[in-house]
Order: structure tokens, then C-alpha cells, then sequence
């Protein structure tokens, strides 16, 4: 890239072997058209991918070869993203050739109802090793962080030694406080209480599947199906775009969860709150997780009614513009400030923070927002 190529660097030195086909397959995206790593003439380069399934499956060999994993789904983004090769990948062939990534899973899944019965189970494939790859990195931390603040839900006067809550014990026996041992005389204990086998709280994850949100809705259905594996919480996942889908039932198998989904369409925010609404039994036991950019389409007055009064009632609303790695996508501002003035802060949230999220959540305590 540096060198550029042909008569372009200057430079008089030409690249050979593992450079010059380094440099050929880094030309053929980012250089302009033609076939990938193909030249003219002597040295002149003429880069590009052109639309030949061949020459791309060959060109993804060649990245995934000369470039370590994270530079090859940066590269393969922009492949599909600048070429337009989205339309490939509904080839058995093209999809074996690709390193997955979250990414890809969102552009599988936009491409979910056009694709041929031939490519669907390699599709599936490629979904479901992204899927226990995120599961894998995700499911022990978040069942650790909402076991514990399950258990801490409820506060015991007469804790066992390893129950004790010492934070809070020390701040509650600070009069008891003897100068001469410097220490506090611990009249008062203050411990967990360990939850029960039983269902405690209740989850609805509210998921928005317009296409701006894809790796979020790749990241909520992984998170939906390990809540959905502790017996502490119900856990119910619904998405949406003018229309509502529950697929509570499949929450068993993420992979089906996410072709269960059809990314892009408009959104109806207000109608996917009310059938959340409809399903909340315990209000203070429940949380309602909306994941969405909250460009709404339908009722804004009657979606702001519904969360004032899911407040009211006691349910724990949380908001996030996103549940992914690249930031707050573009968002309704004004949806975000009235929501905030309800008590539900709007804010982007990465997969690493969000158990931390939902653990604040279950405790009733201010949310992490960063």
C-alpha cells in the first residue's frame, strides 16, 4: 500500500513473492476494477474483484493466508460493503471460503429469505460457529456476574461467615468502633441471601431488527439464550419491526433464534412495547431490555405512556441504542432525551459490559451508563 505499484511509487523497486501477493490482493479491493490481482502490461496493476465467484473464493484463500484474522474480516466488510458481493455470498462455496464474524452473521441473515435451500445449511454453519464463539466468551462471565447479583437481592441478618456483605456490615457498626484494637465490633452482620432454585426475576429482551441494528440483534439473541439457561430467570426474547415476533421458544438454540429474524423493514416500537407489556405478570420482578435506534413509526405519545407506565408499576426499563463493539449508531435524540426523563437512559452498550448492565438492572441500582 505504501509502495503502491507499477510506475506509481517512484520508487524503481519491485515487490515480489509474498509482497507482491500481499499487495495484489490488498489491489484488488481497495485498487480499483478488474479482475482480483490481475496486471497489464509490465507492472501496471488492475485491481479489483469483478462479480466471478471464482475469483472471489480465490481472493479470500489469498487474505486469509497473508493476513491474521481481525485485518481479514476488516477486509471481507469492506469487500461486501464497496463491491457489492453480498449477492456471492448465497454460494455454498463462497460462504466455506469466508472467515466469519459478526458481521457476515448480520449480512446472512439480510439475505436469509433470498437464499437457495442449497446454501442455507452452510449458512447455518457459518451462523452457528460465530454464535459458539461469542457464547464460549460471553456465557461463563455473564452467568457469574447475574448469579451473584441474583443472590444478593436479598439481604439476611444472621448470614454464614462466607455470606457476609462486609461493605455493608463495617458501614453499619462504625459506632461500634475501638480506638485502642482499631477495629469495629460487628454487632450487626449484614449478609446475602442465596436465591432459590425458583424463578426470581424476569427478563424481555425487545430486540429491534430494522438492518442498522444486526450485531446487535447477533449479540442479544447469544445473551437471550444463556439468560434463558439459568432457572433463576424467565427469560422471554421478542423481536420486531412493524411487526412482532416471540421466539421465547426457540431460545434454546440461538442459531435458530437468528433465522428466525428478518433484518430491515421499517419499525413500530409502541406495538412491540405493548406485547411486552401484555407479558409481564410481576412487574416488580421484571426487567424489559428495548434494544433499538428508537427511529419510531408508529405511536411515539402512546410508546412514551407505555414505558412511564411499566415505571410505575415497578418494572426496571432499560434502553440501549446498541448491544455491539462499534459505538451509539445514528438515533432518535429527541426519543432518547424524553426516555431519559422517564428514568431510562438511552445509551450504546458493548457484549463486555452488558452483564454488568443487567446485573445493576436485577438489583434496582443505577445502571452503568458509559
Amino acid at each position: 500500500m505504501v509502495l503502491g505499484g507499477g510506475e506509481a511509487d517512484g520508487t524503481g523497486c519491485a515487490l515480489g513473492g509474498r509482497d507482491a501477493a500481499m499487495d495484489a490482493a490488498l489491489g484488488a479491493l481497495y485498487g480499483g476494477g478488474g479482475s482480483a490481482g490481475s496486471r497489464k502490461g509490465s507492472g501496471e496493476r488492475s485491481a479489483g474483484l469483478g462479480g466471478s465467484a471464482p475469483n472471489v473464493a480465490r481472493w479470500l484463500g489469498d487474505i486469509r493466508t497473508y493476513f491474521p484474522s481481525s485485518v481479514v474480516q476488516v477486509m471481507q466488510r469492506d469487500a461486501i460493503e464497496r463491491l457489492g458481493l453480498s449477492a456471492l455470498l448465497l454460494e455454498p462455496e463462497m460462504l466455506e471460503a469466508v472467515e466469519p464474524d459478526v458481521h457476515l452473521v448480520g449480512t446472512l441473515l439480510s439475505l436469509n429469505k433470498a437464499m437457495p435451500e442449497t446454501t442455507k445449511e452452510t449458512a447455518r454453519a457459518v451462523v452457528r460457529k460465530v454464535v459458539e464463539q461469542l457464547e464460549k466468551k460471553l456465557a461463563t462471565r455473564t452467568r457469574a456476574t447475574l448469579t451473584g447479583a441474583l443472590d444478593r437481592s436479598a439481604r439476611i441478618s444472621r448470614p454464614r461467615h462466607h455470606d457476609i456483605d462486609w461493605d455493608r456490615t463495617i458501614r453499619a457498626n462504625l459506632k461500634n468502633y475501638l480506638p485502642e484494637y482499631r477495629t469495629v465490633v460487628p454487632e450487626r452482620l449484614i449478609g446475602y441471601g442465596r436465591a432459590a432454585q425458583s424463578v426470581k426475576k424476569e427478563v424481555i429482551l425487545c430486540i429491534d431488527q430494522s438492518g442498522s441494528m444486526a450485531a446487535s440483534v447477533v449479540y442479544a439473541s447469544v445473551f437471550g439464550a444463556v439468560l434463558a439457561s439459568m432457572r433463576s430467570i424467565a427469560t422471554r426474547l421478542v423481536v420486531f419491526d412493524t411487526a412482532v415476533v416471540d421466539l421465547t421458544d426457540q431460545l434454546d438454540d440461538p442459531v435458530d433464534v437468528l433465522f428466525g429474524t428478518q433484518l430491515g423493514g421499517g419499525t413500530d416500537i409502541n406495538r412491540a412495547l405493548a406485547y411486552c407489556q401484555s407479558k409481564i405478570t410481576r412487574p416488580a420482578d421484571t426487567v424489559v431490555v428495548l434494544i433499538s435506534d428508537l427511529y419510531e413509526g408508529g405511536i411515539r405519545n402512546e410508546m412514551l405512556k407505555r414505558v412511564a407506565a411499566m415505571k410505575g408499576a415497578g418494572v426496571e426499563f432499560v434502553t440501549l441504542l446498541a448491544l455491539s463493539d462499534e459505538g451509539a449508531p445514528a438515533y432518535d435524540r429527541e426519543h432518547a432525551a424524553a426516555l431519559a426523563a422517564l428514568g431510562a437512559p438511552a445509551f450504546a452498550c458493548t457484549p463486555d459490559l452488558f452483564p454488568e448492565v443487567m446485573a445493576a438492572a436485577l438489583e434496582k441500582r443505577p445502571l452503568p451508563v458509559p
